[in-house]
């Protein structure tokens, strides 16, 4: 009536690799590892006490993990102990938590990008990509961190300022007390340091420092006991305080006390739905036919001052810069263009207003500049009513990042009564336009790139490119938060994630081919 069913015997064969399906995904990253050569690992041991894991076989079960949405050490561990492929990848050893986490975070923080290259080398010699289109975009992942501990710049700024104010006024009130007891010493240096137009918590130190020393010999003055206690219990640790936050933040205007590194950023949608701030990371990465050939971690919220870094984080994985970079308006910045134009790249790269002036209305604005003739030889500007634009000043800004930008003004004789005033502008004078004529070249240069015929293929190409891959990472796989917490690991972290997207994305096309064979 039923099968024979007893749980003491002995069932053969005893091999986990028969109950693993021939073209099972697993089967790829073990292949896509085992190619690896021994050598990479050497830089994580240095050797010496007990014998460690195998790397790759550690390697194998953390990008197979990532593969299958588990992302926690704990989980993983489980994995190993329970789930065949974990236990076939893993020989049946059985690393716990602590050293797979160890490993993914720490060990393999100087190796990792060389094992994702070789990875890359091997995709590049089977024809999965070729690396001459580089299709560049960014999203948002939220950090590891408390949503709620914050700090702003600005905030920071305004406090120390207010604290700066205090500290000059108490020291002008103890400098006039001095002076009434004729000090002339101890007076002389603080009216000095009072006059500094801002006071570090160092020069703080020394006067605080002077003060105990003279509450000592007089310790029965009130005025200076309460002053000293001031500094030191509240207004020190304050500035150092200030300081301290001042140096995290950098050129950022917020950080997460949780994770430091991370900056508070608006993402498309939040756990409330209501489009709150939350710390993250801006993720950079490159692809052709949805495999990443490089990824990079970044701070900032746009991606206009990302593309530069990002390439030259690129140029150390690929080897070598791309020859076409594609990517959208976000990255069309007149400093992008000269960097690509600089690194003799062809830039598929929109600007702002490339899909507008498409459109009748920015056609018929007689106000666009671009709806203007130039003459170069005479350097002026025609407007559509006739008037002649003549150059006056140039102007120079500089970003960021240190990129001189400049800038022309041109200004009308008379724009009295012109019938397109009121349509070419609001100022009550003559017209004037300021424009940078090296943007207007990069401008025209994508212009005629994007509106060819292959500029126009690989634009629309891109659509499917980046954010095919961050739908499979942030959507599929559900991967919308870090686990770790810093710039270094968290990078690590997003170099998990590419290996195992590439091995999944290859194993695809291999299960596609297979198909298409079979029909």
């Amino acid at each position: 009536m039923y099968i024979q069913y007893t749980m003491d015997q002995l069932c053969l064969p005893m091999d986990l690799e028969d109950d693993i399906p021939e073209n099972h995904l697993v089967r790829v990253v073990n292949t896509a590892v085992n190619r690896l050569d021994d050598a990479i690992f050497d830089a994580a041991y240095p050797g010496g006490g007990r014998d460690s894991y195998h790397p790759k076989m550690l390697t194998k079960i953390i990008i197979y993990a990532y593969t299958q949405r588990i992302y926690s050490s704990r989980q993983i561990a489980k994995a190993v102990r329970e789930n065949i492929p974990f236990m076939w990848l893993a020989g049946r050893q059985r690393p716990d938590f602590r050293t797979i986490n160890r490993f993914r975070s720490q060990r393999m923080k100087d190796v990792l990008q060389t094992v994702f290259t070789a990875v890359l080398q091997f995709l590049a010699d089977e024809k999965y990509v070729s690396l001459e289109h580089y299709f560049v975009d960014g999203t948002k992942i939220e950090a590891n961190a408390n949503r709620y501990t914050f700090v702003w710049g600005k905030a920071v700024s305004k406090h120390k300022v207010k604290l700066q104010d205090k500290v000059q006024a108490l020291f002008a009130d103890i400098e006039t007390a001095e002076e009434q007891e004729e000090q002339e010493n101890s007076g002389k240096d603080l009216a000095e340091l009072g006059t500094d137009s801002e006071v570090s918590s160092v020069k703080l130190e020394q006067v605080v420092q002077k003060l105990e020393a003279q509450l000592a010999q007089k310790p029965k003055d009130r005025p200076l006991k309460k002053a000293v206690r001031t500094l030191r219990k509240d207004w020190l640790p304050r500035l150092l305080k200030y300081e301290q936050y001042q140096k995290l933040l950098g050129d950022r205007n917020s950080f997460s006390k949780t994770d430091p590194d991370a900056t508070f950023m608006r993402m498309k949608e939040d756990h409330m739905r209501n489009g709150q701030l939350k710390p993250g990371y801006n993720v950079q990465i490159g692809t052709e036919n949805q495999f990443i050939l490089a990824y990079s971690l970044h701070q900032r919220l746009t991606d206009t001052r990302c593309l530069e870094p990002h390439m030259e984080k690129a140029k150390q994985i690929l080897g070598k810069l791309p020859k076409t970079v594609i990517a959208d308006a976000g990255y069309g910045s007149e400093e992008n263009y000269a960097y690509l134009e600089k690194k003799e790249i062809q830039a598929v790269v929109k600007y702002g207003s490339y899909h507008k002036e498409k459109s009748k209305a920015w056609k018929a604005n007689v106000g666009k500049i671009e709806n203007w003739t130039y003459d170069a030889a005479e350097d002026n500007w025609t407007c559509p009513a006739g008037k002649v634009l003549h150059f006056r000043r140039e102007s120079k800004e500089i970003s960021q990042s240190g990129y001189e930008i400049h800038k022309r003004h041109y200004r009308s004789q008379s724009c009295e009564g012109c019938p397109l005033k009121e349509r070419c502008t609001k100022a009550a004078g003559d017209r004037e336009v300021v424009v940078s004529l090296e943007r207007l070249r990069y401008q025209k240069q994508a212009r005629e790139i994007l509106r060819s015929e292959e500029g126009y293929a690989l634009a629309v190409r891109r659509m499917t490119e980046p954010e095919s891959v961050f739908g499979q990472l942030k959507n599929n796989r559900g991967f919308r938060r870090f686990l770790l917490r810093g710039m270094e690991k968290v990078t690590l972290e997003v170099g998990w994630l590419s290996l195992a997207h590439n091995l999944l994305k290859r194993a695809a096309i291999d299960q596609k081919h297979r198909a298409a064979l079979l029909q």
